[in-house]
């Protein structure tokens, strides 16, 4: 069974509706501190990519070729690649930033992704990320984790179980102080590679 993530018409629907309850405001946050040139890993459907500022080049990077399909009607001048995070198809050091918008909660295997966005970065690059997370209430936080086989198979991938922001923290990201917000299982952040 194909999850949300995997249907764009319904995804953005759902999208849609998350960002007229508030998620628009953090979206808008991931995509204005974009600088030089963007890789948008996990583009989706591509509602990052016209927020993008002018002076910025960007590649949108999705494992679904239906959801980049979508994303090229919102961004037709944008290269689109089918790929996944843990084997980005870039040469090492090019991107200035990596935008991650909702999109570590379905990587397969996200500290090897996590070394692959680092690798890809250049000396000065960062790691915008908005993310969905493990709840820091312990009995939430079990509750996520009796629902999450059920809701990956459902979501399609989704795990709304995961500790993102130690995962980002041992693959060798520092998370800046500055822009750094949470908001229930929400969280946004900026991280620079340690290296």
């Amino acid at each position: 069974m194909r999850g949300v993530e995997q249907i764009p018409w319904l995804y953005d629907a759902v999208c849609a509706a998350c960002e007229a309850l508030g998620l628009g405001r953090w979206r808008r946050w991931l995509v204005a501190g974009a600088r030089g040139r963007v890789l948008d890993l996990g583009c989706g459907t591509g509602r990052n990519l016209p927020l993008l500022s002018p002076g910025t080049t960007a590649v949108a990077l999705d494992p679904s070729w239906e959801a980049l399909r979508r994303a090229r009607r919102r961004a037709p001048g944008i290269p689109l690649v089918v790929g996944r995070a843990e084997a980005l198809p870039f040469r090492a050091g090019v991107f200035d930033t990596v935008l991650s918008g909702l999109a570590f909660c379905s990587v397969a295997d996200p500290r090897r992704g996590l070394l692959e966005v680092k690798r890809v970065l250049g000396r000065h690059g960062r790691l915008r990320m908005l993310e969905h997370v493990r709840s820091t209430r312990p009995w939430k936080a079990r509750l996520q984790d009796l629902c999450q086989p059920a809701w990956t198979w459902v979501a399609g991938g989704c795990h709304p179980n995961r500790d993102t922001e130690r995962t980002v923290e041992a693959a060798g990201f520092h998370i800046d102080a500055e822009g750094r917000r949470a908001k229930g299982e929400m969280r946004r952040f900026v991280a620079r590679p340690l290296d």
